[in-house]
């Protein structure tokens, strides 16, 4: 099992646990996404842009506020935005090499299957990691002014290629291998927000993320939960006993004449508990002896039913905060709402 890029990115001033494939952690990237959502936002949204005149688009209440407005083209724009992507991006995988690759073996391509790790919830930060990248990155070809149908396939397939090319790296080192599993959640991740482009010109149903620290009052489990997750900003990154991922969307966008406020929506979240190792409850050491064992634990997984709020719906002048709704709608808040897991259905006042 791998820890995946995000977790390398947060590692590269500390040296990795030394512990067999069992105890390491992989995670979604969702650091990295998070960050890069927030860098990409900026641009696209802090210039002057001119108001569509296409009557389709000025008359579809369906479309998010950020698509209200398109920027001229410029050719310069476009320039930098494809010097900034290939510059960007280029360093950070050769300082993601040096930092991180370089340090293990290396070997011939090849392949594993990871599909059962983590209760596939790894799977579904991928498949997340990709969205919001391709989102960002649609965004910011958006500030270039060029055609809508460019913006939506090359900032589309952006984030399953920037995902693409670490998977890569990862068939190439002995210690992990190029998963079909993450590569077909990247193209899903992908996919979903270029399907609801072309189809609606918006994302009717959008893609959130959640995260809830996960405290224990058994000694062993906190040591454990700390040495596989860490304690700081890499516990949110790693811990997939804390995350949950959501789809959001609102009634008002699939009910015509619907009283319902466009903003509000009905989210459907999923999540796991229960993991203190990639496949099963056991942790391994260097030399094979067993360092944990909790297989009295149950691993199980958790469904959630909750109300939720686009926050791109919400009008404002102002640029600021404009662009700051836009980037923290990819994050669920908590609110109450119903949990399903070990056949049972339960209230709750809170779900993160």
């Amino acid at each position: 099992m791998r820890i995946n890029a995000a977790s390398r990115y947060f590692c590269f001033m500390k040296p990795a646990v030394n512990q067999s494939s069992t105890a390491l952690a992989s995670h979604s990237c969702t650091g990295v996404i998070l960050f890069g959502f927030f860098l990409c936002s900026l641009l696209p949204l802090s210039g002057n842009g001119q108001q569509i005149t296409d009557s389709t688009f000025l008359h579809s209440t369906r479309f998010i506020s950020n698509h209200n407005f398109s920027y001229p083209y410029n050719r310069k724009k476009v320039r930098l935005v494809a010097i900034g992507n290939v510059a960007g991006y280029g360093g950070v995988m050769v300082g993601l090499y040096a930092a991180w690759y370089k340090n293990y073996p290396q070997s011939n391509m090849h392949s594993f299957n990871d599909i059962k790790e983590w209760m596939q919830i790894d799977k579904l930060g991928h498949a997340y990691s990709a969205y919001a990248e391709s989102q960002a990155s649609m965004e910011f070809w958006r500030w270039t002014g060029i055609s809508r149908k460019k913006q939506i396939w090359i900032g589309g397939l952006s984030g399953a290629v920037y995902q693409t090319i670490i998977e890569t790296l990862d068939g190439f080192s002995s210690e992990w291998g190029w998963s079909w599993p993450d590569f077909g959640a990247n193209i899903i991740g992908s996919g979903m927000l270029i399907s609801q482009e072309l189809a609606w010109n918006e994302q009717r149903i959008q893609f959130k993320w959640s995260f809830h620290r996960k405290s224990y009052s058994d000694p062993e489990l906190s040591q454990r939960s700390n040495d596989l997750f860490g304690t700081g900003v890499q516990r949110v990154l790693k811990d997939y006993n804390g995350q949950t991922y959501w789809l959001s969307t609102a009634p008002a966008a699939w009910i015509p004449n619907c009283k319902l406020p466009a903003w509000l929506q009905l989210s459907v979240g999923t999540g796991a508990n229960g993991m203190f190792g990639g496949y099963s409850n056991i942790g391994k050491n260097p030399d094979g002896s067993i360092s944990f064992s909790r297989p009295d634990i149950k691993r199980y997984r958790q469904w959630y039913l909750a109300p939720d709020i686009d926050l791109t719906k919400i009008r404002t002048r102002k640029k600021g905060i404009k662009t700051l709704l836009n980037i923290i709608n990819i994050i669920k808040f908590p609110a109450p709402g119903l949990e399903l897991s070990n056949g049972k259905l339960k209230w709750r006042w809170l779900i993160f």
